[in-house]
């Protein structure tokens, strides 16, 4: 990815302070809350490591967005900690809500402790995030340490209404693609723009910039879910290490599919369906890329990652972080995994 060779320098202090700050559990009686916590985390269990910390892309735009702008990114590893922490909390709990048993090749929380014990720990995570954003004071003025919780809090709220539309399109028949925007916008792309528009109040930018930060991540976070969506069917298996039936045997509501069941009938009619056969989920495949599908998603993936480029230039980033951002674009549009 785009960070290969600054992560060398921004991973492990960002390690580091994550670990700092889930340090704030201890004591005997909650030697167990803390396992969890960096089981999860990927640092303990079976299967820890790299691959199973997954890859930070979050506090990494943090990061690399307070230099880009001018300011000292060590400074703000409170502020990327926190980020990274509440994304956590949140797949924590998706893991729950979609009954999913694995996460990153190895049992999910609730599999393994059960669900009152993964919830718990997902608020513990939550929690967490608040202190660690709180710890900002230290290197800035109290009025940017406020500013910046105050948009950390709305975020919150963003991921849990986009997180409620999710949910609420299980059991609807129809989702129109515009609904569809709306709940990325809060459930994915709003993380992401907020991580980045903090890096830009933490490298003390003027709003104009911070709002050209902010479009950037936004449209970076839309266009990469709509490339998870368009990787989810028509993807290399053999890369994404998961089977593009996946997502229509199960039935998601994806932006390729969203715009299938709205645009042929015959595509709904299959659809509708309890489950499929192998020969159905293949049968749905051809159908949807015969609806345009494929071709829809993909035009809308690089009007996005083209957004982003643009808001992106309008930011005027600085230095090595700004090589790695505009990298990060182009590395974005020829993903494959």
């Amino acid at each position: 990815m785009a960070l290969d060779i600054l992560s060398k320098k921004y991973l492990p202090a960002l390690e580091v302070e994550l670990r700092s700050v889930i340090n704030e559990i201890n004591g005997t009686p909650y030697q167990q809350l803390k396992y969890m916590l960096n089981y999860h985390m990927g640092w303990e269990g079976k299967g820890a490591g790299l691959q199973s910390q997954g890859k930070r892309i979050r506090p990494l735009l943090l990061l690399l967005a307070t230099n880009a702008a001018g300011g000292d990114w060590k400074s703000a590893l409170p502020a990327a900690a926190g980020i990274e922490l509440l994304h956590n909390f949140s797949l924590i709990h998706d893991d729950i809500e979609d009954k999913s048993p694995t996460r990153r090749n190895r049992p999910t929380l609730w599999q393994n402790w059960g669900v009152p014990q993964a919830i718990n720990t997902g608020d513990a995570l939550f929690s967490l995030a608040f202190v660690s954003m709180s710890s900002l004071d230290k290197y800035y003025s109290a009025e940017i340490t406020l500013n910046v919780i105050r948009l950390f809090e709305n975020t919150v709220l963003a991921l849990t209404k986009g997180q409620f539309l999710d949910i609420s399109f299980e059991d609807r028949d129809e989702v129109s693609i515009d609904e569809y925007m709306q709940m990325i916008s809060g459930k994915t792309a709003a993380l992401i723009g907020t991580s980045i528009e903090i890096g830009a109040i933490l490298g003390n930018a003027d709003a104009e910039t911070q709002g050209a930060f902010r479009d950037f991540g936004t449209n970076l976070g839309l266009a990469f879910q709509i490339q998870d969506d368009y990787l989810g069917i028509w993807g290399d298996e053999n890369l994404t290490g998961k089977s593009t039936a996946t997502d229509i045997q199960e039935k998601k509501k994806t932006y390729p599919i969203i715009y299938g069941l709205n645009e042929s009938k015959s595509f709904r009619k299959l659809w509708n369906k309890d489950s499929f056969s192998e020969n159905e989920v293949e049968q749905l495949a051809r159908i949807l890329e015969a609806s345009g599908a494929r071709e829809k998603t993909r035009a809308d993936e690089e009007k996005y990652i083209n957004e982003a480029r643009t808001a992106l230039t309008r930011a005027h980033p600085m230095g090595e972080a700004a090589v790695a951002l505009q990298t990060l674009i182009d590395q974005l549009m020829n993903r494959s995994q």
